[in-house]
């Protein structure tokens, strides 16, 4: 990577703190964004990074013109977007589909394909106008093979993914590559179970080179 400038969102979570450190080891300029401003401050803080290359942004990705916003402050302070890692988590489960909420169902939908539509529409015309770009979202195996009682969760990443897939088409031979990790369970905890935000950075890595630059419209497995 040659100083790219990384949009991380859910940044305050567990995956989107070890993206930041490691990006910025790599000389990224990161924009970090997230609903809770303490919590980014206290990020930002911990960094250590002179503020030419951060910005933090606290925003409701589910609102678009908040998301309009975010890009808008992105862009004023860099000058683009290179790499978009789409992390807000969010889950509901634990209920028969009769026993699911239609808020239930809309509180999946709004986490996991509003934010996505909304950043889509933000942040990947100028990346396609630059000639090079990369979408990275964290879903579940479960958006392809559903479980009892997870039907919200299941459609909400269903749903995501195909935003996904399908931007990576129209994106196709532009330079700019979307893709799927897909993960079991986050391991915060270092028990081995499930995928270590680690992990997870060391394939956004990747994907984010240009060696990877073939890999596009791919869901790729964690686990």
């Amino acid at each position: 990577m040659n100083n790219p400038v990384v949009v991380i969102t859910g940044a305050t979570g567990a995956t989107g703190s070890a993206a930041a450190r490691v990006f910025a080891a790599q000389g990224a300029s990161l924009a970090l964004l997230s609903h809770d401003s303490a919590k980014l401050d206290a990020l930002a803080s911990s960094l250590n990074l002179p503020p030419f290359r951060l910005l933090t942004h606290a925003a409701d990705l589910r609102n678009p013109e908040a998301v309009e916003s975010a890009a808008r402050f992105v862009t004023t302070r860099f000058g683009r977007a290179d790499i978009l890692l789409h992390l807000v988590g969010g889950w509901t489960g634990g209920k028969t589909l009769p026993e699911t909420s239609t808020d239930d169902l809309q509180t999946m939908l709004n986490q996991h394909v509003q934010t996505t539509f909304h950043l889509l529409r933000a942040f990947t015309p100028g990346m396609v106008g630059n000639g090079w770009g990369r979408v990275i979202v964290v879903s579940s195996p479960l958006a392809q093979t559903p479980a009892a009682k997870m039907s919200a969760y299941a459609a909400g990443k269903a749903a995501q993914e195909s935003l996904i897939l399908t931007f990576a088409q129209e994106a196709r031979d532009t330079g700019v590559t979307a893709n799927i990790l897909q993960v079991r369970s986050i391991d915060t905890e270092g028990t081995g179970k499930g995928t270590s935000p680690d992990e997870i950075v060391a394939a956004m890595l990747y994907l984010s080179s240009d060696q990877a630059s073939k890999v596009n419209g791919a869901r790729i497995p964690l686990f």
